[in-house]
């Protein structure tokens, strides 16, 4: 008798033993963790993005929307009312109308690698657990 890898695919056989045993758990800690993270960003960044004297609408305009598949949870932050190009040119900076630049509010980057690690974090403490 001869026993071969290549008549195998271990790629296939460890991909249904997690998909059977490990996604539905995956699943459950995403869908608990996602939302609340999202949540988080969406605050954080109301209270970090620059604000006018007596204004204030770009910051108060932050929100998150979720959308789930098969297997996975994605939440989106994202400014309401069309502010997605301020957004842009307060984040990255722009030409001035005379010339010169104006420098960057760098707000959203920060907000997004904390959602991104924290979410990751959360998940994998849930899985340890399991």
């Amino acid at each position: 008798m001869i026993v071969s890898s290549s008549k195998m695919n271990f790629a296939d056989i460890v991909d249904d033993i997690l998909r059977v045993d490990y996604l539905p758990e995956v699943y459950k800690a995403m869908v608990e963790v996602v939302p609340d993270v999202a949540k988080e960003a969406a605050k954080k960044l109301r209270a970090e993005s620059p604000k006018r004297p007596g204004g204030g609408e770009y910051a108060k305009g932050w929100a998150y929307k979720l959308e789930r598949g098969r297997t996975n949870v994605v939440a989106t932050v994202y400014g309401k009312n069309g502010t997605y190009q301020l957004a842009h040119l307060l984040e990255k900076g722009h030409a001035k109308r005379n010339g010169g630049r104006v420098q960057p509010v760098v707000h959203i980057a920060p907000v997004e690698e904390w959602a991104t690690n924290k979410a990751y974090d959360d998940i994998m403490d849930r899985l340890e657990k399991v």
